[in-house]
């Protein structure tokens, strides 16, 4: 009979350089100071628009590390149920 086993090491090792390069990942946010006092409306929609992307890049992130721990957590069930059949 074919045996399948879950690699948790393998599987938790991965996890962790993929948060720390989640970690890593950083977008400063818009440099309202480099516009000067400039009231054109190009610059207003650049700020709306770099703000948004910021904002876009940080929920990113919350959301892949959050998806990242579930997958630790279903990888640390799965390797319990292997150790319960040996």
């Amino acid at each position: 009979m074919t045996t399948i086993q879950l690699r948790s090491k393998e599987v938790l090792a991965k996890l962790n350089e993929i948060k720390n390069e989640i970690d890593a990942l950083s977008l400063k946010g818009p440099s309202m100071s480099s516009l000067g006092d400039n009231k054109l409306d190009f610059t207003a929609k650049w700020r709306e628009r770099e703000t948004n992307i910021h904002e876009l890049v940080s929920q990113y992130k919350e959301a892949v590390l959050k998806n990242l721990e579930d997958t630790r957590d279903n990888v640390n069930t799965l390797k319990e149920q292997d150790e319960a059949i040996k």
